[in-house]
């Protein structure tokens, strides 16, 4: 992929927000995101980084990113530097093609909307089949694991003691959604 062909692209993809830095370095800033498009010194690798979050907030979901670059990210990947979480892209510009460059924004960009969601997700669902686990060693069913969450939210051992009771419907509600969904797949 030429250096003109970079910016063709970019300038297809975002217009006026693409802008040259240096030679062979480009930034896409918008209210939504930063993009920085980088070129080695001898301009035979090409670097897409995207912010995603603080270090701080993406540290507790360290095995989740990881996992997700091995399973999902594709040709991305989750990096931290700098006390920043980043989407990642690099290849070589010898044999990138225009289509996979526009492909790999497409992906960082995603990655960049994500945010925390994939992560927390499987987070949550980890720990939703450890509680499944736990009840079916118990001899329990999905029916009286379900009473037994709804009275630890009547007795404030779990939720907080001013929530409504509204509001504790609701979340007994995502907690049915998710044993449900996930019951059957716990071997106990």
């Amino acid at each position: 992929m030429q250096v003109t062909e970079i910016q063709t692209t970019l300038d297809t993809f975002f217009g006026d927000t693409a802008r040259l830095l240096a030679p062979g370095s480009w930034q896409v800033e918008t209210p939504d995101f930063r993009l920085l498009v980088l070129l080695s010194d001898d301009r035979s690798w090409l670097r897409l980084l995207i912010p995603i979050l603080p270090a701080q907030e993406a540290l507790p979901f360290l095995e989740q990113w990881l996992e997700e670059n091995f399973d999902a990210t594709q040709e991305t990947r989750y990096a931290l530097n700098q006390n920043v979480l980043w989407g990642v892209y690099q290849h070589s510009t010898a044999s990138l093609a225009p289509e996979d460059f526009q492909s790999a924004i497409a992906r960082l960009l995603e990655l960049r909307q994500n945010g925390l969601s994939n992560a927390f997700d499987t987070y949550v669902d980890r720990r939703v089949r450890s509680i499944i686990l736990a009840a079916k060693q118990q001899g329990q069913s999905l029916e009286s694991t379900l009473q037994t969450l709804n009275r630890f939210y009547e007795e404030g051992v779990m939720g907080e003691l001013s929530q409504t009771g509204e509001s504790r419907d609701r979340i007994l509600a995502a907690w049915q959604r998710r044993l449900e969904a996930l019951w059957s797949e716990v071997e106990g």
